[in-house]
This record gives C-alpha cells, sequence and structure tokens, in this order.
C-alpha cells in the first residue's frame, strides 16, 4: 500500500487506510504532504477526551503540516503549483464580522478546524481551501516547516505582547511553544530574557534559542518584567508569569488548563494594572509574521525535533507524545 492514511474512527480506534488524492474544487488546491506533526491535542482525539464540539469522528488527524502543492481548482493562481507551503487550520467564514476585521479564530459561524472536524494531513495528501495556504522560500526546510503551525500560535502572542527593544521580557514554559516563544521575543532585541520552566534540562536549549537566563519556577524570581508569554497550560503557571511582571506589564496567556482550575487574582490584576491577552489559534497575520520570521533565518524549530517516524507507526509515536519523558520532544510523521 503507498498511498496511506491514518483514521481515527472513534475514540481509542484507528486504522490505516489507502488514501485516494482528493482533486481540487474551485478555490481549492491540493498539496503532497511532506511530514505531520503530533501534538497533545492530536492526542486527544485518539483517547477521545477533546472537548464536545471540537473533534468529528471519523476523523483523518493532522493540523500541523508542511507539503507542495500539486494541484489547483478554478479560481486559484496555477503559479502555487510546485510551491512549498504550510496552511492556516482554522476554517473561518470569511463573511462574519470577526473574520473581516481579521480575527478568524473568533469567527461566528462555527467551529471547524483541519485535522479536528475536517480532514487532516496524516495522509499522503490534503486538499483544502487555497486562501489558507502561506507560500514559504524556495529553499525552506520542509522538515522545519512542519512545526510552523504551533509556532503560529506563539507568533499571535509574540504580536500581543508587542515587545520593544530594550524591553524585559520573559517566557513561563519550556515545551515547543515555550522554545518558539523564547525565538520570538529574542528577535525583538530585549534587554533581559527570563526562562522559567520546571526541568533544568531545557535551561542549555533556552539560552541557544537566547534567553539570557533560566530558573526554576520554585527558585526566587523577580518581578520586574515589561511582558510575559506564558505556554505552560496551567493556573499555576499563569499566576507565576503574572507575578513576574511588573505594575502595568503585558502578560499573554497561550495555555489552556483544566476546566475548573483556579485562574489569576482580579485584584491583583486592577490593583497592578496589568495588561491581560490570550490567544486560542493563530489568525492570517500571526502565520504572516511567523512565515517571515522563518525565512529570515530567526526560527530555528530543527533543535525542537526529537523523533521522525513513518505514518505507519502512529500509535507508537502517539505513545511517544504521551509518554512525559523529557527525552521527547516534537514527534513528526512521514506519509
Amino acid at each position: 500500500m503507498t498511498a496511506t492514511a491514518v483514521v481515527i474512527e472513534a475514540p481509542g480506534e484507528y486504522r490505516l487506510v489507502e488514501h485516494t488524492p482528493r482533486p481540487p474544487e474551485p478555490g481549492e488546491a491540493l498539496v503532497r504532504v511532506h511530514a505531520v506533526g503530533i501534538c497533545g491535542s492530536d492526542r486527544e482525539v485518539y483517547q477521545g477526551n477533546r472537548p464536545e464540539g471540537y473533534v468529528r469522528y471519523p476523523l483523518i488527524p493532522g493540523h500541523e503540516w508542511s507539503g507542495t502543492v500539486q494541484q489547483v481548482g478554478a479560481g486559484v493562481p496555477g503559479s502555487l503549483v510546485g510551491r512549498k507551503v504550510v496552511g492556516e487550520g482554522f476554517r473561518n467564514c470569511q463573511v462574519c464580522d470577526r473574520c473581516h476585521a481579521g480575527e478568524t479564530t473568533l469567527c461566528t459561524d462555527g467551529y471547524e478546524e483541519t485535522g479536528f472536524t475536517q480532514p487532516g494531513a496524516m495522509a499522503t495528501t490534503l486538499t483544502l481551501p487555497a486562501r489558507l495556504l502561506h507560500v514559504l522560500p524556495d529553499d525552506a526546510d520542509l522538515t522545519a516547516a512542519a512545526l510552523l503551525e504551533p509556532a503560529a500560535c506563539i507568533a499571535a502572542a509574540a504580536l500581543k505582547a508587542h515587545a520593544l527593544p530594550g524591553e524585559k521580557v520573559a517566557v513561563v514554559g519550556t515545551g515547543t511553544l515555550g522554545m518558539f516563544a523564547v525565538q520570538f521575543l529574542r528577535a525583538a532585541s530585549p534587554a533581559e530574557l527570563l526562562v522559567v520552566g520546571t526541568r533544568t534540562d531545557r535551561a542549555a536549549l533556552s539560552r541557544e534559542f537566547g534567553a539570557t537566563e533560566f530558573r526554576t519556577k520554585d527558585e526566587e524570581l523577580p518581578g520586574d518584567f515589561d511582558v510575559v508569554i506564558e505556554t505552560a497550560g496551567s493556573a499555576d503557571a499563569a499566576r507565576t508569569a503574572a507575578a513576574l511582571l511588573r505594575r502595568g506589564g503585558r502578560l499573554v496567556l497561550t495555555g489552556i488548563p483544566a476546566p475548573g482550575a483556579d485562574g489569576l487574582d482580579p485584584t491583583d490584576l486592577v490593583v497592578r494594572q496589568l495588561e491581560v491577552h490570550t490567544v486560542f489559534g493563530a489568525p492570517p497575520d500571526a502565520w504572516a509574521h511567523t512565515v517571515r520570521v522563518f525565512g529570515a533565518g530567526l526560527l530555528d524549530p530543527v533543535p525542537l525535533v526529537t523523533h521522525e517516524l513513518p505514518l505507519t507507526e502512529f500509535p507508537q509515536a502517539i505513545e511517544l507524545v504521551g509518554a512525559g519523558d523529557p527525552k521527547v520532544g516534537k514527534v513528526l510523521l512521514r506519509p
């Protein structure tokens, strides 16, 4: 079987099937998938604990991907054929007021996303609306580019943080999102860049990406930062991030704690006049920013990849992602 796709039939049930590319309809493009990343949300889809309304079975998963355009439908520029691309996941309506404002992740027509409610990239090809594509430089490393979806989510945070040259900035969390946050903030030429994590084994990589200091959350932490981006996805991390800020500082939360978690103290937010932003997904401007930064050589996803497996080893990849092994970083599947 040369053309393969992963199909999750229901929670805990998957199968490998023969994949037949779907010809692009008007406004669509057919992409040959080069690599697809796995994250915690893919594991949620497989285990069945993705929130209701945010998954539709049966499903070809895969929302982090890179590839090359093979064919386009009517109304799509033929010059796209042969180009290396990545693509937005949110299938926004482009008609509602939020979409017109560029806030496509807030589309009021309901949630639809590649790899969750629409067929994803764990297949030889992916057919999707061409308007969601972002073209990469001709010499782009497509393996590295498969990580640009999580990078785009952090780009959205970086744009909201609006870190200025010479400011003191910090990142809470040392996973894939945290390491991308370090790189985006480093590109803004900060005076200081602190990374706060739970494991000292991430200190060297943090410094490689541009951090000037690393501390664990149990160490004494300063409280005079202008900007903090939180990426760890826990209420404790959010409180740690807020405590790092000076009065009037800017906080961006990107992690999603478990429902019912005790959050930030509203009195503290008001009295200290903190500016709080949140991010869920990435709108087009964040994607465009990510591709620019990547093309300029300021974003290096490669050190985050620890495993590359064939698509047929999907269950092993899911196990790796959920193992909690500090030696497991980003896991990629290759169709």
